[in-house]
């Protein structure tokens, strides 16, 4: 193993436990730099820093609040600078920030493939498949990323291209990160991040066969109909974000997969901490932060971001 804080060790070691059979010696390589690097590196817990936020929300809207960041090498510096343990972006913003990159040993994620506003499919969404696992390769990433829409009539093939993704992936010795975010006919309009909609969701991630499972924080309620005629929750507490974390963990094979969270949209750093707080009370392992960290002023980002990275890990 590659050594580890000695405070955080028996808890790596007992995390990686868990993949010993679906990793290949590559692969266990790979997820161990991701876990090890950064401000927060061996000590089990994960913030990721996300710039796909050009396809999937639009340049003007992921960047203009901070134009500077348009640029990738900018993106990249501020990996470093904020202490993640990862980046994760499309394949031209890794190719422009490789340098920075490179030189600081940031580990990367690849995201292959992405949604644009442009795509007239709000009723059911579908991305499309920008670059591969030869990408990955080529350019020295530790992981792949993939967005699955479940509830979306497109589902079954995004979950086919999953899985080809991670079989590809483990080939090439590289970790797997699935972005699930479900929406589309088959859920209750506007209750997409219900709490049965996420933990559904991280159960399709895992049982694909990810290392890693990214959804959004779960809020209260029902978004499955089926789940709601039958009151598959009424009697659980799921009133707290802690709780409804809680609930999704156990959909990660009771917490026996690395699940994490997105920062979700502009808000407020007292906001933020108290999400990190349920996220770290509730078993989650981290949160992936791209427009909370990179639309602020990077002097405020830093700051808020090395509290939140204390937060998590208590």
């Amino acid at each position: 193993m590659i050594s580890v804080k000695p405070k955080h060790k028996a808890r790596m070691e007992e995390i990686f436990s868990w993949y010993r059979d679906i990793n290949t010696p590559a692969q266990q390589k790979n997820l161990l730099r991701i876990f090890n690097h950064g401000r927060i590196g061996g000590t089990g817990k994960l913030m990721i820093l996300p710039i796909d936020q050009i396809l999937e929300h639009g340049p003007g809207r992921a960047f203009e609040p901070n134009p500077v960041m348009y640029d990738p090498l900018e993106q990249a510096q501020f990996a470093v600078d904020g202490g993640f343990n990862a980046y994760a972006a499309p394949l031209g913003s890794i190719e422009r920030g490789f340098e920075v990159l490179a030189r600081h040993n940031v580990p990367t994620i690849l995201k292959v493939n992405s949604h644009t506003l442009m795509i007239p499919d709000d009723a059911n969404p579908k991305p499309s498949v920008h670059s591969w696992v030869d990408d990955a390769v080529r350019l020295g990433c530790e992981a792949v990323g993939f967005t699955l829409y479940p509830g979306s009539i497109h589902s079954n093939e995004m979950e086919q291209q999953a899985k080809e993704l991670i079989a590809d992936a483990r080939k090439a010795g590289l970790v797997t990160v699935l972005w699930v975010y479900p929406r589309g006919e088959g859920l209750i309009k506007g209750q997409e991040r219900a709490v049965d909609v996420i933990a559904y969701g991280v159960a399709l991630g895992v049982s694909l066969g990810a290392h890693i499972v990214k959804v959004k924080l779960p809020l209260d309620g029902y978004g499955i109909k089926s789940n709601q005629e039958m009151g598959i929750y009424n009697e659980v507490n799921t009133k707290t974000l802690k709780n409804r974390v809680a609930l999704v963990m156990k959909a990660a094979y009771n917490g026996h997969r690395i699940v994490i969270h997105s920062g979700g949209d502009f808000a407020d750093a007292e906001t933020l901490e108290e999400e990190i707080k349920a996220l770290r009370d509730g078993g989650a392992f981290g949160t992936i932060m791209g427009r909370n960290a990179f639309q602020r002023p990077k002097v405020e980002a830093l700051d808020l971001i090395s509290d939140l990275q204390d937060i998590l890990i208590g």
